[in-house]
């Protein structure tokens, strides 16, 4: 069994490191603040080929497998999780139309987003429904050659931001099936009837575009159908194993920039004429928050390799990432500010940013709650 990261995995690494030293962490208190979408700086990383990582070569993609893409996540998350999603959320939903869509939706939508010059987003939850997918009130019907979209979504990364989003409704309100009758349908911003109204206030993540999407009797052509009509809820669990497993990598990042700062304060802190990295509890502390983080990070890349073999399904390993690299970025964030004291309660320093970034790894793509359900569902065999 090999561990170690081939030498261009190495180099990926370094380069993703570099950048997010010289223009994610030296801005990220200011987007955080201001909570304002960091245009410049995913600019700069569609350059390098940062944005729309997994979308293939020959549509102006960097064609990164799911390791490659950890491994990019940990770095950016390390530097500021708010700017890193801003980055790699430039292309949500765009994984629907690489393996559903047909090739002239793939040269329409995706090759944009390869090149930075479009964002895209994935509308799927609701004001009343989250975790529940099936329960979307979303609903398209068929006029001619249009489909017409009513309905609310909330929660949508790159909201105010996005050019186009892939948008999970209800297409046959009579199928047969709890899970029958939903479709994912490109709508373009620009559409009469489309509306998007940012969300402030949030916990963490700020930088990040956050917004509720009003769709108001929103036409768009009927080639804007992603795959088969009324297969979307089989289409969504088929990318929950590799978007799961990139929430992991978020959470091994938030977990690797808390643990590193808080063993560089604890290094130059002095309390008691020596540095408190010298006294036995923080010693303890910092020893569990590395060993932590790594058994988080072997984790979320056993599950990233098994996206990448294509085989079965291992529903099991990515819950089982998720859940686990999640839990620990908040605990590694906790115990990081724990070391920082009251400096760490004040955003002089980025663990308390880091503190309030790493909840969100609990919530969205799927609650811890609904990992466990997950977890312990397949191990019985159940399914979902």
């Amino acid at each position: 069994m090999e561990f170690g990261l081939t030498d261009e995995q190495q180099q990926l690494k370094e380069e993703v490191r570099r950048f997010a030293d010289n223009e994610v962490r030296p801005n990220a208190r200011e987007y955080d603040v201001e909570e304002k979408f960091p245009r410049e700086i995913v600019d700069a990383a569609a350059e390098m080929g940062l944005c729309g990582v997994t979308i293939p070569m020959e549509y102006g993609g960097a064609g990164y497998d799911s390791v490659d893409s950890v491994l990019i996540a940990e770095e950016l998350f390390a530097a500021d999780p708010g700017i890193a999603l801003s980055i790699m959320a430039a292309s949500f939903g765009t994984e629907a139309i690489v393996e559903y869509g047909t090739d002239e939706q793939k040269e329409r939508f995706l090759e944009p987003v390869a090149m930075g010059e479009a964002i895209s987003g994935a509308a799927i939850s609701e004001p009343d429904t989250g975790s529940d997918v099936s329960s979307v009130s979303t609903h398209a019907e068929k006029d001619g050659d249009e489909w017409v979209i009513n309905g609310n979504k909330m929660w949508i990364t790159n909201g105010t931001v996005g050019d186009f989003f892939v948008v999970f409704c209800k297409t046959n309100p009579e199928a047969e099936g709890r899970y029958n009758g939903f479709s994912q349908i490109v709508v373009e911003a620009d559409r009469d009837g489309f509306e998007a109204e940012k969300i402030t206030g949030k916990m963490g993540i700020r930088a990040s575009d956050t917004a509720e999407l009003i769709l108001d009797g929103v036409r768009v052509p009927e080639e804007n159908l992603i795959g088969t009509a009324d297969a979307g809820f089989l289409q969504q669990m088929n990318f929950f194993d590799a978007t799961r497993t990139g929430v992991a990598a978020q959470g091994v990042g938030i977990a690797k920039g808390a643990a590193e700062r808080a063993l560089e304060y604890a290094q130059e802190r002095e309390q008691f004429g020596r540095p408190i990295g010298d006294l036995q509890a923080i010693q303890h502390k910092l020893a569990e928050m590395h060993t932590n983080t790594e058994a988080a990070r072997n984790l979320t890349l056993k599950s990233a390799w098994e996206v990448d073999e294509g085989g079965a399904p291992n529903t099991t390993l990515a819950s089982m990432a998720k859940e686990f690299a999640s839990r620990v970025a908040v605990e590694v964030a906790n115990e990081a500010l724990q070391i920082h004291g009251g400096a760490g309660y004040v955003n002089d320093f980025d663990v308390e940013r880091l503190y309030r970034d790493a909840k969100i790894t609990q919530i969205y793509e799927g609650t811890t709650e609904i990992q466990k359900m997950i977890i312990a569902r397949e191990l019985q065999g159940k399914g979902f």
